[in-house]
């Protein structure tokens, strides 16, 4: 790569700058503060906003000063959807998820200077600087920068004004809290450049134009292009498909299914966006992909990587060990019981007492329709609990069946798998 410019583009992660020449000659200058920020409208990031820390986490590593803005002004009023209008949340919910989200970005970005980071990232709270300023101060310092007919032309304002819904004046200023973020950053930080997606463009040119008309600076914006699945759907919250960063929201084992199962269309554009590997590496994952694809040797890597980057080398190797246990390829009694837990948790199944018989057990979890259909596959050597081949039919469901006391993974066949319950 000949700057950082060149390898976010060659990764797929820039959709639009407001003068790219002007932007590369400035990071080749360096070393350029660059901000993004994050409004906690959930307890959590999801894949989506992951792009944007990723992005960071590259600009860090380029040499650059990063600062990861957490929105805790801009939370309380919510960036305006095309379609409605956002419910409000309290300002305690909304504290709440600004402490989440703040101990969540923690790991992607070297605030200490522990991972080598020639300088640490910087947390920020849009309400340090929001919360003192009057309506007054507002209205006078920021708004009179702001032109109502060029406000209107974005495309969100847009498309609500032409909806029989409307929007509040609360949404329509959403663009001048940003944009005064980006004045702050600019005047305590000497931030340069924000990132952000493709959708937040028209929010991001106003933070460029209040500097430029505030201070009479030039600054730069950075767009990344939105992630979609496989129907062109938005990855995030509001389209009901969020990936969650957070563990509690999203197992680990969830997680790096998920990865696992990305189609082969897709794979190799995550592979460029979210992980480190090279040119070399994501072209030999490409070519598999085309020649070998029932080897899934790049969606293991994307799995692989991307789990581990975000809950840990240990969190990644118990997933793979339970992926590996419940198709016969590991022992499932070996795994921890929140991992096995998770992955069992999308099985098909059913509460089961200890003493109910195999074949009751069989029918109930849905791997057979019918007793006579469980007796034929235990005499064809099919059934399994937990690895263990079933000989007998009149085999009850012991306690020690029950892996960790909760669980156990009966088997019919190479694929067909359930959970019984303890209830």
């Amino acid at each position: 790569m000949t700057d950082i410019l060149d390898e976010l583009q060659w990764r797929g992660a820039v959709a639009q700058t407001t003068d790219e020449d002007a932007l590369r000659q400035a990071l080749a200058d360096g070393p350029v503060t660059v901000y993004c920020g994050f409004d906690p409208t959930a307890p959590s990031l999801h894949f989506g906003n992951f792009v944007q820390l990723v992005a960071l986490r590259r600009l860090q590593r380029a040499g650059h000063k990063v600062i990861c803005l957490v929105g805790g002004s801009t939370g309380l009023i919510g960036d305006p959807k095309p379609t409605s209008e956002r419910q409000l949340r309290t300002k305690e919910h909304t504290a709440q998820n600004v402490a989440r989200i703040k101990e969540l970005v923690q790991p992607f970005l070297d605030f200490d200077g522990s991972q080598g980071a020639e300088h640490p990232a910087i947390l920020v709270d849009n309400l340090d600087w929001t919360a003192p300023m009057s309506a007054l101060d507002f209205l006078r310092d920021v708004g009179k920068h702001f032109r109502v007919n060029q406000m209107i032309r974005k495309d969100a304002i847009a498309a609500r004004l032409e909806s029989q819904e409307g929007i509040s004046y609360t949404e329509f200023s959403y663009q001048l809290l940003q944009a005064l973020d980006y004045l702050e950053l600019y005047r305590t930080h000497g931030c340069s450049l924000q990132v952000g997606g493709s959708d937040q463009w028209g929010n991001l040119t106003a933070g460029v134009d209040l500097i430029h008309r505030a201070e009479g600076a030039s600054v730069h914006a950075l767009t990344s292009p939105l992630l979609t699945d496989s129907h062109g759907v938005k990855y995030g919250k509001s389209e009901g498909n969020a990936i969650w960063l957070s563990a509690d929201l999203t197992s680990p084992y969830a997680f790096y299914q998920y990865f696992l199962n990305v189609e082969d269309a897709s794979v190799v554009t995550l592979l460029k966006v979210f992980t480190d590997r090279g040119r070399d590496e994501i072209a030999e994952l490409e070519r598999l992909v085309a020649d070998e694809p029932y080897r899934r040797a790049a969606q293991k890597a994307l799995a692989s990587d991307m789990t581990t980057l975000v809950h840990g080398a240990q969190a990644t190797s118990a997933v793979q060990a339970a992926s590996e246990a419940l198709f016969g390829k590991g022992d499932l009694a070996a795994l921890d019981e929140p991992t096995l837990l998770d992955a069992t948790a999308e099985l098909p199944g059913a509460d089961v007492s200890t003493g109910t018989g195999v074949l009751d057990a069989l029918v109930a979890t849905g791997l057979v329709d019918s007793k006579k259909a469980a007796r034929r596959a235990i005499g064809d050597g099919a059934v399994s609990i937990n690895g263990a081949k079933v000989t007998d039919e009149a085999h009850a469901m012991a306690p020690e069946d029950y892996l960790h006391g909760r669980v156990a993974v009966l088997r019919r066949g190479r694929k067909n798998l359930a959970a019984a319950r303890h209830p």
